[in-house]
């Protein structure tokens, strides 16, 4: 009877055992399809070009992408190797900001990561580029920011800092914490 009640326990435990195991198992992969649901975009766009305008019908920005993908579930779009034409509205001449990446949130706000360039348009702009790893762009209020390591490049300078403000409206550029700067010799002056 002993040998009965050990068999009877040890068919029982391994019952357990593998019952806890097949569920275990169909729970994770119940669990990974809904991650994977969660993580399809909604839509893609290949070679995405748009061009968004303001209340009043002026030209605000434009956008161009090799790829976008859009998470309505997120409230995101994120984008591949972006090139945005930022218009001011003083109709001003606009900006040019790329990247290797960006993402859209709802609130109009973009967040820009690697290979990060913004270059001005304009010819007697004392900023001609800006590059860095990291900027965060306010679509509605034209403003710039990044907390990140910044270069400015101008006519005559090369300006190394962190921390970096601009509104591209005022053309005003406040750089938190400035590095160094180095000044180029103007050969034409000296000519």
């Amino acid at each position: 009877m002993n040998r009965l009640y050990s068999l009877a326990l040890f068919v029982l435990f391994l019952s357990a055992i593998t019952y806890g195991i097949i569920e275990w198992r169909s729970a994770l992969v119940e669990q990974q399809d809904v991650i994977d649901d969660e993580l399809s975009p909604d839509f893609i766009a290949e070679t995405l070009k748009s061009n968004i305008y303001t209340d009043a019908g002026q030209l605000s920005h434009t956008i161009e992408a090799d790829r976008m993908e859009h998470y309505s579930s997120l409230a995101v779009t994120h984008f591949e190797l972006p090139n945005y034409t930022l218009h001011p509205k003083d109709n001003s001449e606009p900006w040019q900001l790329s990247a290797n990446e960006a993402t859209l949130y709802k609130d109009n706000r973009v967040v820009l990561n690697h290979r990060v360039r913004l270059k001005a348009t304009d010819i007697n702009s004392i900023v001609e580029e800006i590059h860095c790893k990291y900027l965060e762009l306010d679509l509605t209020t034209n403003i710039i920011s990044s907390e990140q390591t910044v270069m400015v490049l101008g006519k005559d300078f090369t300006m190394y800092g962190s921390g970096l403000i601009i509104d591209l409206n005022t053309k005003q550029m406040t750089l938190t914490e400035h590095v160094r700067t180095i000044y180029k010799e103007n050969h034409e002056q000296s000519l």
